[in-house]
């Protein structure tokens, strides 16, 4: 049997990275295995539900390279099949009508707290006590309608939903591929809600009614959702369909071990792109929170596809650490063609100066030896700095020092010499500073501070031979002559 596997997210929010990390895991185990990935929008509840989040959704699983083998599956257009499979399982027995109220369910659930309530005050004998809490954990055990077993209507015309008619007895089972084996005592689940009093159909229904015509044979997702597989089960049994192989991955915390929010740094998928992340480089980091496979740490998506396995899941919840999250990005940066880099970098940079060609070819050549000069792509437009911007107006304090008065002879005289120059290679720049410094019997360390501040301005750049190759000629003397005297 082919292995197919899903994603299904609900657009009621951007996606985040616990998520992009579920679609991570689907992904690299269909490859594996020669399968089919699938994505579901599960758009039912219409009131939270957005086209906006949607499409930043399907635009997030596209950055990271997670994209579906078949055109995205809308949860909503699956209604009428929804539907009929209630009322299947309604003319079966398997499910029933149920004339009990949203409001009676309410005054059900407060009478229970007021009854645990009430068992706590002081004063009561044991036997009060444990009466109270008898009835209070009646009020509030899982709902078992009065109406499974066919009592009458209360009216011709009384409202209904249609509820599945939980197990009676035993137990329901689960073989976790993570997780092993759990059962559930059958007491322990409601007789839930398969369709609203208005006829729209419930997640629990739909989830299954989707994966199951889906051709879902592994469901693979947060530990978040094992007791809801719990409830599931039953609406597979009841439709006598085959139970799909499960997965219940633990969830990302934050550093401190608590659950993750935004403090943690729980962006949307699409913040990460935004703050200079590479998405191979977000893949690689959220396939090690809770995947290993002997002492690698960094993956491709092509290199994880072909070792992924369900054995190397871990069952202990991992921590976000975005230090980690930064050297896995810069790895990612120096790895990158240069070209690619260069378009990855340009938004960055134009947020600074607007790019023209000269400036491009500059930093192109520049990338090279300065790719490793940022963990992320702002950091890496920072360290671009000097190639467009000579610091002028804000000489640093090192900067100014250089380029006083005593030492700008020294630099025209350099300039004279630059200006002069036969070759604008980089090693022909070295030899010509060399032969400058010989000549007229100066160290580096005297030569080239002032010519650093003037071409830089202080600004963090490497060695001054490949500045003064990629910046050019003309640029350079255009940048000595702003500090010469007029």
């Amino acid at each position: 049997m082919t292995m197919i596997t899903r994603f299904a997210p609900s657009p009621t929010g951007m996606l985040h990275i616990g998520g992009a990390r579920t679609a991570l895991f689907n992904v690299l185990l269909a490859k594996h295995n020669a399968g089919t990935f699938l994505l579901r929008i599960e758009d039912t509840d219409k009131s939270r539900s957005t086209p906006e989040a949607t499409q930043a959704i399907i635009e997030a699983l596209d950055w990271l390279g997670l994209v579906p083998d078949e055109a995205p599956v809308f949860q909503s257009a699956n209604a009428d099949r929804h539907v009929a499979c209630a009322q299947e399982m309604l003319a079966t027995g398997a499910a029933f009508k149920c004339y009990s109220t949203p409001e009676e369910l309410q005054t059900r659930r407060e009478q229970g707290e007021e009854l645990r309530n009430a068992a706590k005050q002081d004063g009561l004998s044991e036997a009060a006590r444990q009466d109270l809490l008898q009835q209070a954990n009646e009020k509030l055990a899982p709902f078992r309608s009065p109406w499974r077993n066919g009592a009458p209507a209360p009216s011709p015309d009384a409202p209904y939903t249609i509820r599945l008619r939980a197990p009676d007895q035993g137990q329901i089972c689960l073989n976790d591929h993570l997780q092993g084996n759990i059962t559930l005592e059958a007491g322990e689940i409601d007789d839930l809600i398969l369709l609203r009093a208005d006829g729209t159909p419930t997640y629990m229904l739909a989830v299954v009614v989707d994966d199951h015509d889906m051709g879902v044979t592994l469901v693979l997702r947060g530990n978040d959702h094992l007791r809801n597989t719990f409830r599931q089960i039953p609406i597979y049994q009841a439709m006598g369909w085959q139970v799909p192989e499960f997965v219940h991955v633990p969830l990302i915390h934050g550093e401190d071990g608590g659950k993750l929010s935004k403090r943690h740094g729980a962006l949307s998928t699409l913040a990460y792109r935004d703050m200079g992340y590479l998405p191979e480089a977000v893949c690689a980091y959220l396939l090690r929170l809770g995947w290993s496979h002997g002492d690698t740490e960094i993956f491709t998506l092509e290199e994880a596809a072909n070792v992924f396995s369900l054995g190397g899941l871990n069952k202990a919840a991992s921590r976000l650490d975005l230090a980690k999250l930064d050297d896995v990005n810069s790895h990612f940066i120096r790895a990158a063609d240069p070209d690619r880099l260069l378009d990855l970098l340009s938004p960055f940079i134009e947020a600074h100066i607007e790019m023209n060609e000269p400036l491009k070819e500059r930093i192109r050549l520049a990338l090279p030896t300065l790719s490793d000069r940022g963990n992320t792509l702002p950091e890496l437009a920072n360290a671009c700095r000097f190639l467009w911007d000579n610091n002028a107006a804000a000489l640093t304090k090192n900067a100014r020092k250089a380029l006083k008065p005593e030492n700008l002879t020294l630099l025209g005289n350099i300039r004279q010499t630059l200006d002069a120059a036969e070759s604008w290679t980089i090693e022909g720049l070295e030899k010509l500073i060399a032969e400058f410094c010989d000549l007229h019997d100066l160290s580096i360390g005297r030569v080239g501070p002032p010519l650093r501040a003037a071409i830089t301005g202080g600004l963090p750049a490497p060695d001054l031979a490949p500045v003064l190759s990629w910046i050019g000629r003309e640029e350079t003397l255009k940048r000595i002559d702003i500090h010469m005297p007029h």
